[in-house]
């Protein structure tokens, strides 16, 4: 049987493709579960041009995402937290307190943007690295002891 996917499965192709499935699977499971619909005429014209306006939507977002990584480079996120006399955190500084400070400076970074190898744990000023898709930079972290 003929569907398109409303959704991404796993083992069976992307969300708005067309593809071949059993038809006992797609009665019983796709079609009931909304992960597929019946593959007619008017449905494949509404999955191509769903198909194009997630390409261009992508689009935009990878040439925001250039433009925020770029806002990166220049802008110094300051992350307070609570350490020891010789400079030793209490408490890891990972990406979810990084991504905090980051909109807080109201810069929006997305979801594993962050590439940081392990978790800072003393205090100072660190170069992450930053990247998404072809997008590559640098965001200046410093770390603070909180008073």
């Amino acid at each position: 049987m003929k569907i398109i996917l409303t959704k991404d499965v796993k083992g069976i192709g992307h969300m708005h493709d067309a593809v071949d499935a059993a038809d006992g699977y797609a009665l019983n499971y796709l079609i009931p579960r909304n992960l597929a619909v019946a593959a007619t005429p008017s449905a494949r014209t509404e999955a191509e041009a769903r198909r194009k306006q997630a390409r261009a939507r992508k689009e935009l977002d990878e040439k925001l995402l250039a433009q925020n990584i770029a806002a990166l480079a220049e802008a110094r996120l300051v992350v307070r937290a609570r350490a020891n006399e010789k400079g030793h955190l209490y408490d890891a500084v990972g990406e979810p307190e990084i991504r905090k400070a980051a909109a807080e400076s109201r810069i929006d970074l997305p979801e594993g943007a962050l590439k940081l190898e392990k978790p800072l744990k003393e205090l100072g000023t660190f170069a992450i690295p930053v990247s998404a898709g072809e997008a590559f930079g640098t965001v200046s972290v410093t770390v603070e002891a909180a008073g």
